[in-house]
């Protein structure tokens, strides 16, 4: 194992109710078989996560019994109806602490990027201070790569659905774009015309 695989956990955001699919959550859409959060589990832990946190919140307890989540440690967030940004801040948190120098987010409805993508922003990290996000012909987007120094700062900003949005505007000359729109598709699966792309 390589020293990023050690430092640097998989964070996977599965919280969501899915409002717009009618109120289907996303963790148990199915996607080649198995619920769509095992899958996303796999493409963090085959990207090079050794360790892989999933902050679950919708029907966690449905999440639990039906998704085969063996050795995640699972986080569950009890206010996740007020958006990406609470379950972004309680992963932070329950990385503190682990020995964890970066968290590597990915969100649960975002199929679409497989391991290819996410290790290639995994091996952009340099350590705690790294900044690191996907870019889709130019523009940014999943998964994104947080070093510890910057987790505070992140926490304190996560509002609402905006997640580290508005931290990441502020920082914007910090942050190393890894083009990966060559190998990924970053679609999400918000509405029930989306689920054309699960398989």
């Amino acid at each position: 194992m390589t020293h990023k695989e050690h430092e640097v956990a998989g964070l996977l955001l599965a919280a969501g109710g899915g409002r717009r699919l009618g109120g289907r959550p996303k963790a148990l859409l199915t996607h080649r078989g198995r619920p769509l959060v095992e899958y996303a589990v796999e493409v963090l832990r085959a990207a090079g996560c050794a360790r892989v946190h999933v902050v679950l919140g919708a029907a966690a307890d449905a999440v639990r019994e039906r998704a085969r989540l063996d050795g995640c440690v699972l986080v569950v967030n009890p206010r996740w109806e007020e958006g990406m940004g609470s379950s972004l801040r309680a992963g932070l948190g329950s990385l503190a602490g682990t020995g964890a120098r970066a968290a590597l987010v990915s969100l649960v409805d975002q199929p679409g990027i497989g391991a290819e993508a996410v290790g290639r922003v995994l091996g952009a990290y340099e350590g705690e201070s790294s900044l690191v996000s996907a870019a889709y012909d130019g523009m940014r987007g999943h998964p994104v790569l947080f070093g510890a120094a910057h987790w505070a700062g992140i926490a304190a900003t996560a509002t609402g659905d905006r997640g580290a949005r508005a931290y990441l505007k502020a920082h914007e000359e910090a942050i190393r774009l890894v083009e990966c729109g060559d190998v990924a598709e970053p679609y999400d699966i918000d509405t029930t015309e989306d689920l054309v792309h699960l398989e």
